[in-house]
């Protein structure tokens, strides 16, 4: 029963990492680029959630539509910021860029909010669900079920749509793209919307369990960076895959051995995969690096 209830714990834990892991590929695919303030927008996800249950005096549930819309708008902003200015110059550029992106969202959450660790409004209320004799709490049941709900949407959205082909295009090649007619510019601020969207989701799903502190986004992109090399670079279901990987030895490893001890054994994992298969598990979408 221990390990059914660690096993659970960890797959609520890894959809919403895998939420992060999906917004990082998706702009990674669609710009060559890392985007090292995806973790802040995590952060600002949770946040956007706390100040809106305050102002509106909305459950969880009803706060997710208005903040996916409200970090959609943050990550067009931030492609207008952090990409778009720098397009043409060196990688490096907008290496940098997104990570004086990321600390300016850090300091202003401090400076909005303070540094103590803050609450954001649970989905579904407090209460465990007894389900084959493992209690499980009813938070966490909505976490698993609505990062699985937008890996679904996601995942429709880009095979399944107009939209999703031209994102897919742009992505494998944009001057052939552009060649097209699909305007690539557009498709690029998409990706950043999208994935800012998912962030936020995650922000808010995992603010209430877990709590968020404005500097909790280095975390957030070194595991979603991670999820993205055990999976294969540029693979979005590598990207989940490697996400729950990530939530199993958190949760499981620190159960029986200390934090250290579960985070050691993770980067120990990471390393033999990269040594054993250093295309990731699901493999390259494409042999580059940013």
């Amino acid at each position: 029963m221990i390990l059914l209830q660690l096993l659970v714990n960890a797959v609520a834990l890894g959809a919403a990492y895998a939420l992060v892991a999906l917004g990082f590929v998706l702009v990674l695919n669609a710009t060559s680029a890392v985007n090292f303030a995806q973790g802040d927008l995590v952060v600002a996800g949770g946040y956007a959630g706390i100040a809106l249950a305050a102002a509106l005096k909305l459950p969880g549930a009803a706060l997710l539509p208005i903040v996916l819309v409200l970090m959609a708008g943050l990550g067009l902003l931030a492609s207008a910021l952090a990409y778009f200015p720098l397009v043409r110059r060196p990688p490096t550029a907008v290496f940098i860029s997104t990570i004086a992106l990321g600390i300016m969202i850090e300091n202003g959450l401090t400076a909005a909010f303070g540094g103590e660790p803050r609450a954001a409004p649970p989905l579904a209320g407090a209460g465990l669900v007894e389900w084959g004799g493992v209690a499980i709490s009813r938070q966490r049941l909505a976490i698993v079920v609505v990062a699985a709900a937008l890996v679904i949407a996601q995942h429709l959205l880009l095979a399944r749509t107009q939209f999703g082909r031209r994102l897919r295009a742009t992505a494998q090649d944009r001057e052939i793209a552009r060649a097209l007619g699909i305007p690539a510019a557009r498709m690029i601020a998409a990706a950043f919307a999208l994935a800012a969207a998912l962030a936020g989701a995650a922000g808010l799903l995992l603010a209430n369990e877990y709590f968020v502190e404005p500097g909790d986004g280095a975390g957030y992109i070194l595991r979603a960076y991670i999820a993205a090399t055990i999976g294969g670079w540029g693979s979005l279901a590598g990207a989940v895959v490697g996400a729950f990987l990530i939530a199993l030895f958190e949760v499981s490893l620190s159960a029986w051995l200390s934090y250290a001890a579960a985070t050691a054994s993770l980067y120990a994992a990471l390393l033999a995969i990269l040594f054993l298969r250093p295309q990731g598990l699901f493999g390259e979408a494409a042999q580059r690096r940013a």
